[in-house]
């Protein structure tokens, strides 16, 4: 499996998660900007960086931090990490 096929897997996770708590999910196109998915609910907006074995860098953490000040007060970033043969992601808040 490659790369990318393994990051969608791990996006479709992280979405079937957050939608069977009540959340509202959308992907971002092509994973291309800072973050690959935005949870919705009446109360909080989540978004989020899917990863596979690995935190994001500095320059990417740095880039993810640097928007913080332009989302709702009632937002969050968060870094979910899978590692290989754990069902669950690790999920750090910045």
């Amino acid at each position: 499996m490659n790369a990318k096929q393994k990051g969608n897997r791990q996006e479709r996770k992280a979405r079937k998660i957050l939608e069977a708590t009540g959340y509202l999910v959308t992907k971002a196109g092509g994973s291309l900007g800072l973050f690959d998915l935005i949870a919705e609910n009446r109360q909080r907006v989540r978004h989020i960086q899917v990863k596979s074995n690995r935190l994001p860098d500095p320059a990417e953490r740095k880039k993810m931090l640097s928007v913080k000040g332009q989302l709702p007060q009632n937002s969050t970033i968060e870094i979910w990490v899978y590692y290989d043969g754990q069902r669950e992601p690790r999920i750090e808040y910045l």
